[in-house]
Formats: C-alpha cells, sequence, structure tokens
C-alpha cells in the first residue's frame, strides 16, 4: 500500500449474506490492490428505513431467486454461507442491531479484532444459524476471535452506552447519504468524488474505476494446470 492508495470503505451488516460476501472479497485483495480497506459496520435496517426499501422475504419472488443466489455466489466465491430454515424470525423478529452495537464498540475501542469478530458472527448466523443477538452469543463470537475476555466484557457493556449508538447511527446516516438503500455498501473514494457500488457481483466493474486487476473470487489460488 502506497501513501497514495485508494481509500475503500465497505458498510455492511452481519445479517446481509451478500455482505459477507463482498468482505471476504476486498479481504482478499488487500495484497492484489492498491488500496485502503476501511471496515465499516453499520445498521442495515436503518438504511432500510430510510430508503423505504424492503427486505427480500417480504417480496416471495425475490425470496425464492435469494435462496439459489446465495448457494450460487457462495461456491462462486467460496464462503461457507448456508440457507437459513427461519430466515424471517432471524433477519427481520430478532435482527442485528445488538450485533452491530457490538462491532461498533469493537470498532471504537479494539479495532484489531474488528475483521475477526465480523466473520465469527457471521459464521454464526450465515453457516450455523446461531445466535447472535443474546450478550452470550456475542461472547462467544469474540472468543471465538480470539479478544481476551476482559475486552470482550469490557465491549458488552458498552453496547447501550451513547457513545457506541451514536456511533452507529450515525455511520448508518453516512452511507445512506451516500445513497445507500442496502448492504454491502461499497464506496470508492475516486479523485473526483467518492463511487457508490451496492453488493457483492460489481467486482469487475470497482477494479476498473480504480484501475487494477480483478483476478476472479480467488486472487491468491494458482492453477497446477
Amino acid at each position: 500500500m502506497t501513501a497514495l492508495s485508494t481509500k475503500v470503505e465497505i458498510f455492511y451488516d452481519v445479517i446481509s449474506p451478500y455482505s459477507w460476501l463482498a468482505f471476504e472479497v476486498l479481504c482478499r485483495y488487500r495484497s492484489h490492490w492498491d488500496m485502503k480497506l476501511v471496515l465499516r459496520p453499520c445498521y442495515l435496517g436503518g438504511i432500510m428505513k430510510e430508503s423505504g426499501n424492503r427486505p427480500p422475504m417480504m417480496v416471495p419472488s425475490k425470496g425464492l431467486y435469494m435462496n439459489k443466489d446465495l448457494i450460487r455466489n457462495a461456491n462462486y466465491y467460496q464462503v461457507p454461507l448456508k440457507l437459513m430454515e427461519d430466515p424471517f424470525t432471524v433477519m427481520v423478529e430478532r435482527g442485528s442491531l445488538r450485533a452491530q452495537r457490538f462491532l461498533t464498540a469493537i470498532d471504537l475501542y479494539f479495532p484489531e479484532h474488528l475483521e475477526d469478530v465480523s466473520r465469527s458472527l457471521w459464521t454464526r448466523v450465515w453457516s450455523k444459524e446461531e445466535d447472535i443477538v443474546d450478550n452470550e452469543s456475542l461472547f462467544l463470537a469474540a472468543k471465538n476471535a480470539k479478544m481476551l475476555d476482559s475486552a470482550i466484557e469490557k465491549c458488552l457493556k458498552l453496547l447501550n452506552e451513547a457513545a457506541v449508538k451514536e456511533t452507529l447511527k450515525k455511520t448508518t446516516e453516512e452511507v445512506v447519504e451516500h445513497g445507500a438503500f442496502g448492504a454491502p455498501t461499497i464506496i470508492i473514494h475516486t479523485n473526483s468524488g467518492p463511487e457508490m457500488f451496492f453488493g457483492s457481483d460489481r467486482f469487475p466493474l470497482i477494479a476498473e474505476i480504480m484501475k487494477q486487476t480483478w483476478k476472479g473470487p480467488l486472487p491468491d489460488f494458482k492453477s497446477n494446470l
């Protein structure tokens, strides 16, 4: 990474499976693209409300399509994502507010653990269909990401603190101001201004605007053929 590296922000919510796909690809490309990757946990529920968008399972045909599309994408991007038996309860009724506040607290006080805890939460909810709301679940996710117990406990105590709530709210408002209507939203900071991309399938376009090379979903893969 050089002093002139392109700043790339990914605004994500762990309740969003497409966010997981985009997150993993951008993390893989840190050593391939000249970029400064910034992880920005936000609240998808707030984005949907402000933009007037609706969850896929609220539109029957969209929900049916997403089931097939997620498996295709999981195979293509080599991310261990599985379908949920009860996505409405997990995604809509229980939601992700506490998980995103937890990640916000980690970002504020222990940012070196943000990537691994985010991945651990995605693994719980989208690989194992495990809870990401209760304190015990959040603790286990962070523990699995090698955070110290004392650091985890501190972040759990901060979930209802004004600083954490306000930071998550501001981050969500910030991406909405960019024009976001869902997650993931990726912002590329070019010389001519920020460029917004939505979803996990815009990487060839992102590479082009960054003047980098798209090498597919697994840039470190070397064929033996």
